[in-house]
């Protein structure tokens, strides 16, 4: 199967690109992801908070950009994690002038104060790419969350900003709480393929509607998950968890998994596999809405009571 694909105007030989994580930040693991495949690394994000509290931080950043630029061929998506406007713009042209080929806009902002209504909140991603999209020439990708109250609104607004790409979803590290210590208690929880059902729908959902690339991040772990990926509507399928689990090797198995099921299921390409259970492709639109909840609690999916 010809496993090709086109994301964020880049033409890739496979979708499987390692996400955001500590191995696409470390040269070395980045040589070895490149050896084993990989088509195009998203680096880990650049924070505001740093560069606000360590000055010289985004200056470190840029020279790490270099150097992973001068080290592997394939292209290379900066990150960017920021809260204001003049610092996105700032930074997105600096990471511009570096030489990324492509930036991704990570969106990580938690609503608290009960004045600022949701017109506001989406507003807040609409201004700043619509000024990146009139100041920097690089592909822009945008990186949301999945508490908008429409997301198939935003993703509108978006691409009529003309964003290249949405990538769904951020994952919000969630604290505990020690109630001992009255405090809260923060651990890393990789992710796993339980997280994939919700990227799925969304992706199927805006497949078609939008003329976005679209990739799926969060709970792709073995081979079928991407499938599920593909079949959904995504362009790009990335990895971090499994890929930070099981070692960069891992990637090549991913992609030749992927071929070999695409050969035994009769598709020519990824491209006859793409969306084809998208919701603009469904013979039954209402199992995107309510029908699938209703099909669930009202057709014996509970298990029985002892």
């Amino acid at each position: 199967m010809d496993l090709t694909t086109r994301y964020l105007g880049l033409d890739l030989p496979h979708p499987l690109i390692p996400g955001a994580s500590p191995l696409t930040g470390d040269l070395d693991a980045v040589s070895r992801l490149e050896d084993a495949g990989a088509p195009a690394i998203v680096m880990p994000s650049l924070f505001e908070e740093d560069i606000v509290r360590y000055g010289e931080r985004s200056d470190l950043y840029l020279e790490h950009l270099l150097r992973i630029k001068r080290r592997v061929g394939i292209p290379v998506i900066a990150s960017l994690n920021g809260t204001t406007p003049d610092r996105w713009l700032r930074y997105s042209l600096l990471i511009e002038r570096g030489g990324a080929d492509a930036l991704e806009l990570n969106f990580y902002h938690v609503a608290t104060d009960p004045l600022e209504n949701g017109v506001s909140v989406e507003r807040r991603v609409l201004d700043v790419v619509a000024v990146l999209k009139e100041s920097i020439r690089i592909p822009l990708a945008v990186k949301l969350s999945p508490f908008y109250s429409s997301i198939p609104n935003v993703a509108a607004h978006l691409d009529r900003l003309g964003a290249d790409g949405l990538v769904l979803f951020n994952r919000f590290y969630q604290p505990d709480i020690d109630p001992a210590r009255r405090d809260t208690a923060w651990q890393l929880d990789l992710s796993d393929s339980s997280e994939l059902r919700l990227r799925l729908r969304w992706i199927a959902i805006l497949s078609g509607r939008i003329k976005a690339s679209l990739a799926l991040t969060g709970g792709v772990h073995e081979p079928i998950d991407a499938i599920k990926a593909v079949m959904a509507g995504a362009n790009g399928v990335q990895m971090a968890s499994a890929l930070l689990t099981r070692g960069p090797a891992y990637l090549a198995r991913m992609r030749d998994d992927l071929e070999r099921w695409g050969d035994a299921h009769g598709y020519e390409s990824l491209d006859g596999m793409r969306g084809c259970m998208s919701l603009a492709r469904s013979s039954d639109p209402t199992m995107f809405e309510r029908g699938n909840y209703v099909r669930m609690l009202q057709g014996g999916a509970w298990p029985a009571a002892n």
